[in-house]
């Protein structure tokens, strides 16, 4: 593509918005350090599917084509960005550090830590099932905003941004210190090379929606202290999530503080 050539979106992205839902993508543009020309973009991205199927609207009206796009400028920002920086990586090593960056799992934490669970559009049901902190749906949302800005901003505005929010974590996975996996394994190793102790315990805080649709919280508890909160459709993967939130506050120095 020439980089004079516009980009055109379809006639739908061009829609308005209504002043309320406007106002509340200003303030995430705000906390998030970026601009948008077309709010209906980020909008768009911000609709889970089973918010427009309520209202028997297309696949034009909710994010999953936004998500689609997204994943590919992810990949290709990513993948940039080790080619660049690891020289001495073969392609497998590289193919491997990228698949753990881009993972559900990271895409999560990053959709978490901005709070996109906060703007989120869903069906009623999807809601009640507590959709908005589903690691699989924030994900998702995750990579249709950064499709979204693509769109509107361009390829250097949307590597500025993605990078502003997980240029470390590339690094600390190419360097070995952060692996994206077990998470229960690594804080237990983490925990006992410090203090030479197994203080870790887990607990379940609660859960929401219903039997057939559970979403649940747990909380990891090291030497008494919350040090991360975690959710997920089962106890299991609800703990993952809370030893991943701990490790964090780990790498970037926040371990003295407890979990929100």
């Amino acid at each position: 593509m020439n980089p004079k050539t516009k980009m055109t979106v379809p006639d739908i992205y061009s829609e308005p918005v209504g002043e309320k839902r406007k106002a509340a993508l200003e303030t995430l543009c705000r906390s998030l350090g970026i601009q948008m020309r077309n709010y209906r973009l980020l909008d768009i991205a911000l609709t889970h599917s089973s918010y427009a199927h309520e209202r028997h609207q297309t696949h034009l009206h909710y994010n999953e084509r936004l998500e689609f796009l997204g994943d590919s400028v992810l990949s290709l920002i990513v993948s940039t960005y080790i080619f660049r920086n690891y020289r001495h990586f073969n392609e497998g090593r590289l193919t491997k550090l990228r698949a753990q960056v881009v993972c559900e799992a990271s895409l999560y934490l990053l959709a978490k830590q901005i709070h996109l669970g906060d703007y989120l559009l869903m069906g009623r049901g999807e809601e009640h099932g507590g959709g908005q902190y589903r690691p699989s749906i924030l994900a998702d949302a995750f990579e249709a905003v950064l499709g979204a800005y693509y769109l509107d901003q361009g390829l250097a505005a949307a590597e500025t941004y993605l990078l502003g929010l997980m240029e470390q974590e590339i690094i600390d996975v190419c360097n070995g210190k952060l692996m994206v996996g077990d998470y229960k394994t690594m804080l237990q190793e983490h925990v006992q090379k410090q203090s030479g102790e197994d203080g870790v315990r887990y607990e379940l805080l609660g859960y929401e929606g219903p039997e057939h649709n559970r979403v649940f919280e747990s909380g990891v508890y090291i030497e008494g202290t919350l040090m991360g909160k975690g959710k997920g459709r089962t106890k299991k993967e609800s703990e993952q999530h809370a030893a991943q939130e701990a490790l964090e506050m780990f790498r970037t120095g926040n371990s003295g503080k407890q979990a929100e």
